[in-house]
């Protein structure tokens, strides 16, 4: 038997393609399904500006009861929006007259003869439903949709035509819904609402010869239309670090005395967490990193949830910026899921051959995700750490804490285990006076200092001091001086009474 071999097209909807499996089947029967506002008309219109083409023109039949041109009024919005391709490759039929007067017999007949007359490669009906309940108010036997529905895919597939029948639904019940059923494709569209953040998901429920990617997948949709996050596993990413093959490569924080504490630098492609209370220069250490980055002639990302990009203080960092030397990623946009974020991140790393990466802080990352996403923070974490590590960029993280002396954390969030390298910051009080120490808590598979060492922090960053060697108890916040024992006492130093 031989394989017939089908072609697959680009949606020209970022990210679609991805959990497609690759592409739409050509000459596909899909169906795009969901409630009221989940963006289906929106969906099926980006694809048709993105496929037809006066060669391959598209047919796009409306039942609705308000002129197809209302409905453009709102589509021309959107960047992909083409106006000359109307009644050049695009064409608008309205069948409300012949639904509402009519049968699913007359509307297919009215179908038929508009594909006989503009061979269309494109076909969209919207909303299908709509044309469904019509006609099954008129008592008609509940055999005549089945039938109905194989006999406008028998007439799609014989025009060669890939068509896409769009429509509102509340239940995923395929069991007893022949249009889901009979379909080769099923795009599911959702959105819900919690505490006022709108979160919107996409699952390919079916998808017939290939491996779509399960699960539901997050969406947004902009001035640019939608754009869907397909987990990083699957989202084209050629770009990747060089592997090690031999002694492991230490990348440089920018603070010497650091490098030396963490046995030479930090092991390239490494995850590390800089937990700390606020203003201990945690910030100042994630510059210094990027500073030195850039002097050694390697490109940075930094992700900021803390401060909005014209509120650096550290002029350095924003003249990196400036620069190219290390890439902003800044998204304004609320209610974000993690695979936006690492989406956005791996695009910046792949534009510009990033080798650091710096998340500042963790703290503002899970206030910046939508509130479902909160939920299960340790995971979402977990899942941006080794997205990160599979491009091979060494990456440091930032990590707000109290100042809290009857125990040593590291993450409110218990997820240090996660990082293979944790520098510590806190304060002390010595004199009365307010001081900063640092030390490097882990290293995994390094040798690395058990030192804690005080630093201060000035116009020109972060520099190390020495060890307090006078005093003890400083994990505690309030040190005190060591007791240094007394010289023994000898013959004749003590006059006779």
């Amino acid at each position: 038997m031989t394989k017939v071999i089908i072609n697959r097209l680009a949606t020209g909807v970022p990210g679609l393609d991805d959990v497609l499996g690759g592409g739409l089947p050509e000459f596909s029967f899909n169906v795009i399904a969901g409630t009221p506002g989940s963006g289906k008309t929106t969906l099926a219109h980006q694809i048709m500006f993105a496929l037809a083409t006066p060669e391959r023109p598209a047919l796009y039949f409306t039942v609705l009861g308000e002129p197809p041109l209302k409905m453009l009024r709102y589509q021309q919005q959107f960047d992909f929006f083409d106006n000359d391709q109307i009644n050049r490759a695009i064409r608008f039929v309205n069948l409300a007259d012949v639904s509402d007067s009519g049968t699913l017999d007359a509307v297919l007949r009215r179908i038929a003869d508009e594909v006989e007359a503009h061979a269309p490669a494109l076909v969209f009906v919207d909303s299908f439903r709509t044309l469904l309940l019509a006609d099954s108010t008129d008592g008609h036997p509940p055999n005549v949709l089945p039938q109905f529905i194989q006999r406008l895919g028998m007439l799609m597939t014989a025009w060669q035509a890939t068509t896409f029948l769009i429509g509102e639904y509340f239940t995923e019940n395929l069991d007893t819904n022949p249009v889901l059923t009979v379909a080769d494709g099923l795009i599911w569209l959702r959105q819900s609402m919690q505490r006022n953040s709108m979160v919107r998901k996409m699952e390919i429920m079916k998808m017939r010869g290939q491996a779509a990617v399960s699960g539901l997948h997050t969406f947004r949709i902009s001035a640019a239309g939608i754009e869907v996050f397909a987990p990083a596993r699957v989202s084209h990413m050629p770009y990747k670090q060089a592997p090690v093959e031999s002694e492991r490569v230490r990348v440089l924080t920018g603070i010497r005395e650091l490098d030396e504490m963490l046995g030479g630098g930090l092991p390239r492609g490494y995850s590390a967490l800089i937990a700390g209370p606020s203003g201990s220069g945690k910030s100042m250490l994630t510059a210094a990193f990027l500073q030195e980055g850039a002097r050694l002639g390697e490109t940075g990302v930094i992700a900021v949830f803390e401060q909005r990009p014209d509120h650096f203080r550290n002029r350095t960092l924003s003249r990196l910026i400036e620069s190219g030397q290390v890439g902003l990623v800044d998204s304004s946009a609320s209610d974000l899921s993690i695979d936006e974020v690492v989406i956005l991140l791996l695009r910046e790393i792949r534009r510009l051959k990033a080798a650091r990466v710096v998340i500042d802080s963790l703290s503002g990352f899970e206030l910046a995700l939508a509130p479902t996403f909160r939920e299960d923070f340790r995971g979402s974490l977990a899942h941006l750490v080794t997205s990160l590590a599979s491009v091979g960029v060494t990456v440091l993280m930032t990590s707000e804490l109290e100042d809290r002396y009857t125990d040593l954390r590291f993450s409110p969030y218990g997820t240090a285990f996660l990082t293979d390298a944790i520098i510590v910051q806190r304060y002390i009080e010595v004199d009365s006076r307010l001081r900063r120490m640092m030390a490097v808590v882990k290293v995994r598979a390094s040798a690395h200092s058990d030192q804690l060492r005080e630093f201060t922090i000035d116009d020109s960053g972060i520099r190390m001091g020495d060890m307090l060697g006078d005093q003890e108890g400083l994990l505690g916040g309030m040190p005190t001086r060591k007791r240094v024992a007394h010289d023994a006492v000898t013959p004749g130093s003590v006059e006779d009474g």
